[in-house]
């Protein structure tokens, strides 16, 4: 499957899902230098004239890792740090957290760790055999837990109109607080 394939596949789907107003919506996540995440919250506005170059329109002055509400046109813009536990972490406390958030999830969740590499192509075309796991065993290496700390938050509600700004301050004393303020949508 080549490119087409994969533009008609995306096509047919925005088709099918049209009726639902956010189906338009995507995420876009990005790095920065300083190892930080972002990700955006961003409209497919189409595929580039005649090539399947994807066009987004963003306003650059705003970035965003997004948490977006269809109903309530309500977007969450967090800012952070972010911890990753994996099971070479040499604090036990939070690899107490790693295995509390393991078994917390399903163990059809749980299972999708033992599944060859997402991302890699399928040795065979034959169907994946059933994975089996038993439920008692602890995380498996593939499984990390992410702890976003954030330390800024950008509210934006779009039927209202109205934006608020949470920026994270940290006293002398190691006491985290937030400074909020309203700024222009």
């Amino acid at each position: 499957m080549g490119s087409v394939a994969w533009k008609q596949l995306l096509l047919n789907a925005l088709e099918s899902n049209g009726h639902l107003k956010h189906s338009s919506f995507m995420q876009l996540a990005t790095i920065g230098t300083n190892g930080t995440p972002s990700n955006r919250t961003v409209v497919f506005r189409g595929f580039q004239d005649n090539t399947d170059n994807i066009q987004i329109n963003t306003d650059a002055r705003t970035r965003k890792i997004c948490w977006y509400f269809t109903d309530s046109w309500e977007q969450f813009r967090i800012n952070g740090d972010v911890d990753i536990i994996d099971g070479s972490n040499p604090d036990p406390l939070k690899l107490q957290q790693r295995e509390k958030s393991w078994f917390a999830s399903s163990l059809r969740s749980r299972s999708q760790y033992l599944c060859p590499s997402p991302g890699l192509p399928c040795l065979n075309e034959q169907a994946q055999p059933e994975i089996s796991l038993d439920p008692s065993t602890g995380p498996v290496d593939a499984f990390c837990l992410l702890i976003l700390e954030p330390n800024r938050v950008d509210y934006l509600n779009l039927k209202s109109n109205q934006r608020i700004a949470f920026k994270s301050s940290v006293s002398a004393a190691a006491k985290k607080s937030w400074i909020v303020e309203r700024v222009n949508p």
